[in-house]
């Protein structure tokens, strides 16, 4: 029998950051047994210009820095780039608690995948806070005619059904300015996308998640952490801290330019100090300065400081939902802040909890990105649209509900005249 053609579709992310923007293009194979074989065929990242802390400080050099990203991917896969799937984080999220019901609509009482949607809309009726528009609608888990604990209720019985949820709220004026920066270039907008709900899907085990898992981004500004917790997320919070904070604190310390700072940061930056001696040292004169010699151990101090901040800052948001040391899944870290040597070992230290590295799974790749932790929100996303746009063709009810969307498609309307 010959093998029926399948098509394949492109699918690209574009992870936003304060650092840098960083895009990941796909190639994906639909298949009705595995859900969908992603492989990524390039990547790419340049500095982020008119970005800070996530957020758009001006348009215009937003839109040359997203172009450029975008003709670098171009250039690499060879085919030209007509959508994206966006991945946002910065100090402008916020996540409120909802809940819906319903109705079941059949007169058997049979549960349907339309009246799990009927429900997620129905949580959605909370008026959001002022100025800001729904991200995601994450549902915690369903109840039926009272019996609590469902994970699905598609196909059951019952009269009455509801649904507990967790809404991500985006600034709307944060969702604007970067659909506004985005359509200027001429793309097309699929849905906007909460970074690390993306990343948490491939970078996380279904048992890491069953069990109690904190999934940990450190970006350039922000470090961002969700909770999971029985399957579902039950917390997120944004910590105004990152890894720019360590460069920043670096040049304070050793009295020297920013830029600097960084690549010693880069080249021999480490949270531990155990081991070194007063003879381990760094010349400046490596970096185009005037010879100086600096002590690791004083570098790797400073390091040290910042990085347990932000690690009791994380203790700090489980001590608020009652989680503190007891995840027995730990703490997975990832995005580029997480590269810093030594940053699991301080974790395990702070948190009295397991850590580890979180890189996608699942995922075929062309390139060395795959194993770059700074690239996990980008490759994520894309087998985030993959996996959406399955759902899409499918019957099935998405377990997610994207409402972001609302606002882009409020933008494109605006530049329409800016779309091919």
């Amino acid at each position: 029998m010959a093998r029926r053609n399948r098509q394949v579709e492109i699918v690209t992310g574009l992870d936003i950051g304060s650092t840098g923007i960083r895009i990941a293009v796909g190639q994906v194979v639909p298949d009705e047994r595995l859900g969908a074989d992603v492989q990524i065929i390039g990547t790419a990242q340049v500095a982020s210009l008119g970005i800070e802390k996530g957020t758009i400080t001006s348009i215009e050099e937003a839109v040359s820095s997203i172009s450029h990203v975008l003709e670098e991917v171009e250039r690499l896969v060879g085919v030209p780039i007509e959508h994206v799937w966006v991945g946002v984080s910065s100090n402008h999220i916020i996540a409120n608690e909802s809940r819906g019901v319903v109705a079941v609509a059949k007169t058997d009482g049979e549960i349907s995948y339309e009246d799990v949607d009927r429900v997620i809309e129905a949580a959605q009726t909370v008026a959001a806070p002022l100025n800001y528009e729904v991200l995601h609608v994450l549902p915690r888990g369903y109840v039926v005619d009272g019996q609590t604990g469902i994970k699905d209720p598609s196909g059951m019985t019952g009269v009455r059904l509801e649904v507990d949820a967790q809404m991500i709220y985006g600034s709307t004026p944060h969702v604007k300015n970067i659909t506004k920066a985005i359509y200027r270039t001429g793309v097309d907008i699929d849905d906007l996308v909460l970074s690390l709900i993306a990343t948490g899907d491939t970078v996380l085990t279904d048992r890491q998640k069953q069990l109690g898992v904190g999934l940990v981004d450190i970006g350039g500004s922000t470090t961002t952490l969700a909770v999971y917790e029985e399957g579902n997320i039950i917390h997120t919070a944004v910590i105004p801290i990152g890894s720019n904070h360590v460069t920043n604190d670096l040049a304070l310390g050793l009295q020297t330019d920013i830029d600097v700072a960084e690549k010693i940061k880069l080249l021999y930056g480490g949270c531990l100090v155990k081991g070194m001696t007063a003879k381990d040292c760094i010349d400046l004169a490596e970096f185009g300065l005037a010879s100086q010699a600096v002590p690791k151990k004083f570098v790797r101090e400073i390091i040290a400081a910042r990085v347990v901040e932000i690690l009791e800052k994380i203790n700090d948001e489980l001590r608020s939902i009652d989680r503190l040391g007891l995840l027995p899944a730990g703490i997975v870290f990832t995005g580029g802040g997480a590269k810093l040597q030594d940053l699991v070992e301080v974790a395990k230290q702070v948190t009295h909890m397991n850590a580890a590295h979180g890189l996608p799974m699942g995922i075929r790749s062309a390139t060395e990105s795959i194993n770059d932790l700074a690239f996990a929100a980008a490759i994520s996303l894309v087998a985030w649209g993959s996996s959406m746009n399955l759902r899409t063709r499918g019957t099935k009810s998405k377990v997610r509900v994207p409402g972001g969307k609302q606002a882009v498609d409020k933008v494109r309307q605006l530049f329409k005249f800016l779309v091919p």
